[in-house]
């Protein structure tokens, strides 16, 4: 197996972002996958912020992250649950930090990307949305996720 090349690193990156965006989306408006999905690939990933042109992303890891974290919520839910610290609840997260938890744990517990890659990842995405203790929280509920779906 090859090394992914660093264009189809970014790629993945950008994707993994947005599937963060787009399960917050869905659960702030109610708004279904398929309309969300729709609305990041028609409108969101390959235009231009603020005249500086976006990075691609891989569209179909997009939509395959989103597909997971939605059709297996409640797969994904327990995983990330258990992992809270006793007494807290899933819906007592802050709702981005969530939103990153699910993504992390549906790619997780799918199983086709390098453990280390996904909790990299995800730390680097709650980094860009959090100052505080979450970025650490996110790799500790993450790591815990998994050595469950290891063992």
């Amino acid at each position: 197996m090859t090394a992914p090349s660093k264009k189809s690193h970014q790629s993945r990156s950008v994707a993994r972002l947005g599937a963060v965006q787009a399960l917050y989306q869905m659960e702030a408006s109610g708004i279904g996958s398929e309309a969300v999905i729709r609305e990041f690939v028609d409108h969101r990933f390959g235009n231009e912020l603020e005249g500086e042109a976006l990075a691609p992303a891989d569209e179909a890891y997009f939509t395959d992250i989103v597909h997971w974290a939605v059709e297996r919520q409640a797969d994904v839910d327990r995983a990330v649950a258990k992992r809270l610290a006793e007494g807290w609840r899933l819906e007592r997260l802050d709702a981005t930090l969530r939103a990153i938890l699910r993504a992390g744990a549906a790619e997780l517990l799918r199983g086709e990307a390098p453990i280390e890659v996904v909790i990299n990842e995800y730390v680097e995405i709650a980094k860009s949305f959090f100052e505080g203790p979450e970025p650490g929280f996110v790799n500790g509920a993450l790591d815990a996720i998994a050595h469950d779906v290891r063992a």
